[in-house]
């Protein structure tokens, strides 16, 4: 009892320093810049701007008290989801007019301050309006605007903060590195390298630092260098200085970290020491890049790496969505069960909620919808079932995880809950934590019945 305490004083230790750690700028995402738009010729300019004068409409109520639901919840919410569907399909099968209608009755039912379907609905009306237009309309620039940066950066650390969603991710991941460390531990020289191909604002890595640093001495310490790839320079520095800082706090962690651009296909650059445990981070990476032949060539260079493990955590699909609308369909399932969760994690009215939705959730559902018709290079959230197979066919093996991994998920869940029911293994509300049936290298993290994403551990088969 007293190591489960003593386990779960490290794992909030390491929550803390995540969260209070930093005020920085966020990496922004890639842009889509390939876009086949659809025809507009046939819609009118009057009906455009009355399309847009509903949406002002419906902006406006966020400064408006919370309005009652006069058809229930449930009728409510089954109306929201086919008059979205209804708008796909018209938008998909080009009948554009009927996709205005529709999108425009859209728009009078929905809020960014209502319940969490007439939220969620209003931003995937936002990204189907986008579908209709050009890139090079105002419109669709007025839709598709991006926070800034730092509004960016607060609402993901306020949902890091309130929701185990990427803790869930991070810690996981950081289990199975720290696992892989301690078994070469008499061959690595006490020298760990991370590649991390998406390290974002670096919130993943305190927590390893930590518990490196409980490892090591004065007299012996932990080497840590961590590989990262970004987007932009910019973004690259801010994170090297954000986990500089925190490596500073442990006098007995060698650590260093070298920022590279994804664009220069670095990867190529990486060599393996021979005293050295390498580990490759796939987190939240491989899903949007949502050209088959680029996760391949991924892979391939991965597996002549040679690392000792190899971290692959993902957003969960329901199936291997194919088209437009299942792919829809699927988002909209997905998106749904978060801001549902949200409901449980803050009050009605909370400003975080709103900002979470508006600066990050929301921009990532806009994204989502606002790509080209080309179905093969489109995002979409596949089953571990397709990420086993892909794997294994570019020569991994699955990894078992420890029973420390469980026990830490559980531990998570316990810190991180707020109002909201949490449990482990079990049916039914709240957030759920389990081991996948089928494959004893993976555990997945689920809203209710929906599972958001999965952690699974690979090697590279043995030659």
């Amino acid at each position: 009892m007293e190591g489960i305490e003593a386990d779960e004083q490290l794992l909030s230790l390491g929550l803390a320093i995540v969260i209070d750690s930093s005020r920085e700028r966020k990496v922004k995402r890639k842009r889509r810049e390939s876009f086949k738009p659809l025809d507009t010729n046939r819609i009118s300019e009057g009906k455009m701007f009355s399309l847009f004068e509903t949406r002002e409409m419906m902006l406006k109520k966020e400064n408006k008290r919370r309005e009652a639901n006069t058809l229930g919840e449930d009728g409510k919410g089954l109306h929201l989801i086919h008059l979205l569907l209804v708008s796909a399909t018209s938008l998909d099968e080009n009948k554009l007019d009927s996709a205005v209608e529709n999108l425009s009755e859209l728009y009078q039912n929905v809020s960014l301050i209502g319940d969490s379907m007439q939220r969620v609905a209003a931003y995937f009306a936002d990204g189907l309006v986008a579908r209709l237009l050009t890139r090079r309309s105002p419109f669709h620039e007025m839709v598709m605007k991006e926070p800034s940066p730092e509004d960016e950066f607060l609402a993901y650390m306020e949902l890091y903060k309130v929701s185990p969603y990427y803790q869930f991710a991070h810690f996981t991941a950081n289990q199975v590195i720290m696992e892989a460390f301690e078994r070469e531990e008499k061959d690595n020289n006490r020298t760990l390298h991370v590649v991390d191909l998406d390290v974002g604002y670096g919130f993943q890595w305190p927590s390893l630092m930590q518990s490196l640093s409980d490892k090591a001495s004065t007299g012996n310490r932990v080497s840590l260098r961590i590989t990262g790839f970004g987007e932009t320079l910019e973004g690259l520095e801010a994170t090297e200085a954000r986990l500089v800082g925190f490596a500073k706090t442990y006098k007995n962690l060698i650590f260093e970290f070298k920022g590279m651009l994804r664009s220069n296909c670095g990867l190529k650059s990486i060599r393996k020491k021979k005293k050295e445990t390498l580990v490759v981070n796939l987190v939240f990476y491989l899903n949007f890049l949502c050209n088959i032949s680029h996760i391949s060539e991924t892979l391939k260079w991965i597996n002549i790496l040679n690392p000792s493990a190899v971290v692959l955590v993902e957003q969960e699909g329901g199936r291997s969505p194919r088209t437009f609308l299942s792919r829809f369909m699927e988002f909209l399932h997905y998106y749904a069960a978060m801001f549902d969760s949200l409901d449980d994690f803050l009050p009605p009215d909370s400003p975080q909620r709103l900002q979470i939705e508006k600066n990050h959730l929301g921009k990532e559902i806009k994204q989502l919808m606002d790509f080209d018709n080309d179905e093969a290079n489109s995002p979409k959230y596949e089953r571990m079932e397709t990420w086993k197979a892909r794997m294994e066919s570019h020569g991994f093996e699955g990894m078992s995880l420890s029973s420390k991994s469980i026990i830490q998920a559980k531990l998570l869940l316990k810190i991180s809950s707020h109002y909201c029911p949490i449990q482990f293994g079990g049916e039914n509300g709240g957030f759920t934590a389990f081991e996948r049936e089928e494959d004893s290298n993976a555990i997945s993290l689920a809203w209710q019945d929906k599972c958001l994403i999965t952690a699974s551990a690979w090697q590279c088969a043995r030659r």
